[in-house]
C-alpha cells in the first residue's frame, strides 16, 4: 500500500518534518542523562518512550489537521482568541511556577501541563490573518482597520509579557511582521514600532533603576548584565553551550558521547541545539539551519500559491513564527543573544508546545493542500 497517497500538502515540508523529528529523538535520547539520573534513577529510557509518543503523536495531529480546509480555522480563530485572554490571566494567577514564572497549566487526569502562550499564540496569528484579510478594503483606515488588530495583539502580548518576556516579544514581532505583509498603512506601523521602542527604553529604566517593581525585573536584568559582561561564573549555561560548541568540531564527537549534557541545565530543551553541534558537529548544525531555510522559503511558496489572502497570511504567519523562534534558539546556544528560554522547534524536548507547533505545520500543510487542488482543478480545466 502507498501511504504517500493519504499525504497531502508540500511533501518537502513533510520531508523537513520527518528529518528534524528523527534527529530529535536521537539526540533528546543522549542529552536527557543527567535528567534521567536526577529523577529517574538513570532511567533514560523512560524520558525516550515519553518523547518518541509525544512526537508520533504530533505528527498524527498534524495529519489530522492538514486534511481539515483552512478556511475553518477563521472562524475557530475568533472563539481561540476570546478564549486565550482568560486562559492567560488564570494562568499567571493560578499557574505552575518554575523559575519565578507561572507559565503553565496542568493537563487534568495526566502529569502533563501545557504553556498557555502556545495556543495564544497560535489563536492570534490566526486570529490577524483573519481580520487583515477581511479588512483589505479599509486595510489603510487607521479606525476601521489597524486599532481593532491591534487591540487583540496588544491584550495577548501583555497578558504573555510579565511571566515569559521573549514570547510576547516575539509574538508581537510576529505580528507586526504579518501587518506589514497584509498591506497595513505603514504609518501606522511606523507608528506602532516607535511605541514599541518606547516601551523597551521605558521599561530598561524601570529594570535597571527599581528592579523589583516588576516581578520577573531581577530575572531580566540579570539576563542582560551576563550576556553583556561576558562574565563565565554568572553566565554559566551559555558558558557551558559554547565549550560543547567548541569541543564538538567540525563532524562531533558522535552520537551518546556528550560531556556537557551533564552540566547544561537546559540541554534537552533550550540549549539542545548546542548539545547536536558537540555530538554531530558542525556539518549537522548547518544542515538544521538549512533546513529551516527550506521550511521558510516552501511556506512562501505556499503563500503565493493560495488563491485566498487568508491562506496567504495564514501561511506566512506561522511559518514566520515557527522559523523566527528555531533562529532565536539557536542564537542563543551561540551566545549571540541572551537566554530567552524559547525552545527549537520540532527538536527540543516538550509536551504541549510540540503538538501546537504540529498543529501549525498541520494548517500550514492544509492551506497547501488546497493550493494544489486548485491548481490541478486549473490545468484539467484548460485541458
Amino acid at each position: 500500500m502507498n501511504i504517500l497517497k493519504y499525504i497531502k500538502g508540500d511533501k518537502v515540508i513533510w520531508t523537513v518534518v520527518v528529518l528534524l523529528s528523527l534527529l530529535s529523538i536521537l539526540v533528546v535520547y543522549s542529552s536527557v542523562v543527567a535528567l534521567a539520573y536526577r529523577y529517574k534513577n538513570g532511567d533514560t529510557g523512560s524520558y525516550l518512550i515519553k518523547h518518541i509518543f509525544i512526537m508520533g503523536s504530533g505528527i498524527f495531529l498534524m495529519y489530522l489537521i492538514h486534511k481539515v480546509k483552512y478556511s475553518y480555522f477563521s472562524r475557530i480563530s475568533q472563539i481561540a482568541v476570546f478564549i486565550a485572554a482568560p486562559l492567560l490571566l488564570y494562568t499567571l494567577l493560578k499557574g505552575v511556577s518554575a523559575g519565578e514564572a507561572s507559565r503553565w497549566l496542568p493537563i487534568p487526569g495526566t502529569s502533563l501541563t501545557f504553556q498557555t502562550s502556545d495556543f495564544a499564540k497560535l489563536a492570534l496569528i490566526t486570529y490577524v490573518a483573519r481580520m487583515l484579510s477581511i479588512k483589505q478594503d479599509v486595510i489603510k483606515d487607521f479606525k476601521q482597520a489597524f486599532l481593532p488588530i491591534l487591540l487583540p495583539v496588544v491584550i495577548i502580548c501583555a497578558l504573555i509579557f510579565p511571566a515569559n518576556f521573549s514570547t510576547a516579544a516575539l509574538l508581537f514581532l510576529n505580528c507586526l511582521v504579518l501587518m506589514f505583509v497584509g498591506r497595513m498603512n505603514a504609518k501606522h506601523l511606523w507608528l506602532l514600532i516607535g511605541s514599541g521602542m518606547v516601551f523597551i527604553a521605558l521599561l530598561l529604566t524601570l529594570i535597571w533603576n527599581f528592579p523589583n517593581a516588576i516581578p520577573r525585573g531581577p530575572t531580566w536584568r540579570a539576563r542582560i548584565e551576563n550576556f553583556v559582561s561576558g562574565d563565565s561564573q554568572s553566565n554559566f549555561q551559555a558558558e557551558q553551550a559554547k565549550i560543547a560548541i567548541a569541543t564538538g568540531g567540525v563532524i562531533g564527537k558522535g552520537p551518546g558521547n556528550s560531556m556537557q549534557r551533564n552540566f547544561l541545565p537546559q540541554a534537552s530543551s533550550d540549549f539542545i541545539y548546542a548539545i547536536v553541534i558537540e555530538e554531530w558537529g558542525l556539518i549537522t548544525a548547518v544542515i538544521i539551519v538549512f533546513l529551516y531555510v527550506i521550511m521558510f522559503f516552501r511556506g512562501v511558496r505556499i503563500a503565493n500559491k493560495s488563491e485566498k489572502t487568508f491562506g496567504s497570511l495564514l501561511a506566512i504567519g506561522l511559518t514566520f513564527s515557527l522559523v523566527f523562534q528555531a533562529m532565536i534558539n539557536m542564537a542563543v546556544a551561540v551566545n549571540l543573544f541572551p537566554v530567552t528560554g524559547q525552545p527549537l522547534p520540532l527538536i527540543s524536548m516538550g509536551g504541549t508546545s510540540i503538538w501546537f507547533t504540529s498543529i501549525a505545520i498541520g494548517i500550514i500543510l492544509s492551506v497547501s493542500r488546497e493550493a494544489d487542488t486548485n491548481e490541478e482543478g486549473g490545468a484539467v480545466a484548460a485541458a
